[in-house]
């Protein structure tokens, strides 16, 4: 199994502490968090968007712009990019650049999001979201894989006519996930298109999702895609890792349950009713290293998936955040990686040396990052 570190943004006060780190010190903690994740060996960091509530993910590729500037093997993902809400022209631009300033490390997640406020915000109708979704992701795939692309106007897109975006990838279009949460439609567009499908796996009851990752795999295999590409990729409630689950629970279960009693947006309300209910039956992973392992393997024994998202408690000063993930990259990941395998981002992966399409891999381009750097101190 492959691990990501997934950082929304969130901007909320500790409910019990009263707590609120400023926007710039947010950011920051992100960025921190990214580059530990790295060099504790996680395989991917990701930034969500989100464009109203209590978050400050607005911009994900500048912050992830500022991520690739302090990493040099991690792969660069987004949780998720809201294509419906953009002009496909500006996120193959936006996007291509990252890629280029990461050396091919990007991969990025679309989706509608879960946030309906946002639609207003742009002039949009969200009932039409799902066309926006599959029109937008159709012309995007286009600009990533072509140059000179002709495209007739459509309700939900403009007339393209001989156009070829800049920069180019660094090593061809680089792959794009679907994300999953409430319904259907997500999944049967990745299955149609041959595309991993990242499934939330954050709020709702485990079977939901399990219905979501089932209908993708068999849209894909009716498609014609080769199912061993089919990959999975799961969300999950917050990390809190700590010696036995009642620390744990103590440590979170009141900031959890304030946090909850506060959330009332469509799309984004938690079936349980306290911190012992999400555990047991929910997606927190919230426990002892071995609860946390376990509650994985129970996802696992639903999707089958291939790459496990866990987000940091951003509520808990930085410190706290960075001592869970360190034990959880200690003494989970590895224990992930012996018991589910996969062959993602692997030599038997179509997109897992995907740098090195452009004559160098990951190792070529860290190397070269450390020699600017040490040409730059000259």
């Amino acid at each position: 199994m492959r691990v990501q570190l997934l950082d929304i943004i969130p901007y909320r006060t500790n409910p019990v502490s009263g707590r609120l780190v400023s926007p710039a010190d947010r950011f920051a903690q992100a960025v921190d968090n990214a580059r530990l994740a790295e060099a504790l060996g996680l395989d991917a960091v990701s930034i969500g968007e989100r464009h109203a509530g209590a978050f400050l993910s607005s911009s994900p590729t500048v912050l992830l712009g500022a991520i690739a500037a302090v990493t040099s093997r991690v792969r660069l993902q987004t949780g998720v990019t809201v294509l419906p809400l953009h002009d496909p022209v500006r996120i193959a631009e936006d996007y291509a650049t990252l890629d280029q300033l990461s050396r091919g490390r990007l991969e990025i997640t679309i989706g509608k999001g879960n946030e309906t406020r946002q639609y207003p915000h742009f002039g949009l109708d969200i009932e039409e979201q799902w066309e926006l979704l599959a029109d937008k992701y159709e012309l995007l795939r286009r600009l990533w894989r072509e140059e000179d692309v002709d495209w007739a106007a459509t309700p939900y897109t403009r007339a393209q006519t001989g156009t070829t975006t800049l920069p180019r990838p660094y090593a061809g279009a680089p792959r794009v996930w679907h994300g999953s949460a409430t319904t259907l439609t997500s999944a049967r567009l990745a299955g149609r298109w041959g595309d991993p499908l990242f499934t939330a796996n954050a709020i709702q009851p485990l079977p939901n999702y399990a219905v979501l990752v089932d209908h993708y795999r068999q849209t894909y295999e009716r498609a014609g895609h080769d199912p061993r590409f089919a990959y999975v990729g799961a969300g999950s409630g917050p990390l809190v890792v700590a010696d036995t689950t009642a620390e744990a629970k103590a440590e979170y279960g009141q900031i959890y349950e304030k946090l909850r009693a506060a959330t009332n947006v469509p799309g984004n309300n938690s079936p349980y009713r306290d911190i012992d209910h999400a555990i047991a039956d929910g997606p927190a992973l919230v426990g002892s290293p071995q609860q946390v392992i376990d509650k994985i393997g129970t996802f696992h024994a639903a999707f089958g998936h291939d790459v496990q998202s866990v987000s940091l408690p951003t509520t808990l000063p930085l410190e706290r955040q960075q001592e869970i993930l360190a034990r959880f990259a200690s003494e989970v990941v590895p224990v992930l990686r012996r018991e589910f395998p996969t062959t993602l981002w692997s030599d038997e992966d179509p997109y897992g040396g995907r740098p090195a399409a452009a004559g160098g891999t990951v190792a070529d381009a860290a190397a070269e990052v450390e020699r600017t750097r040490a040409a730059s101190v000259v």
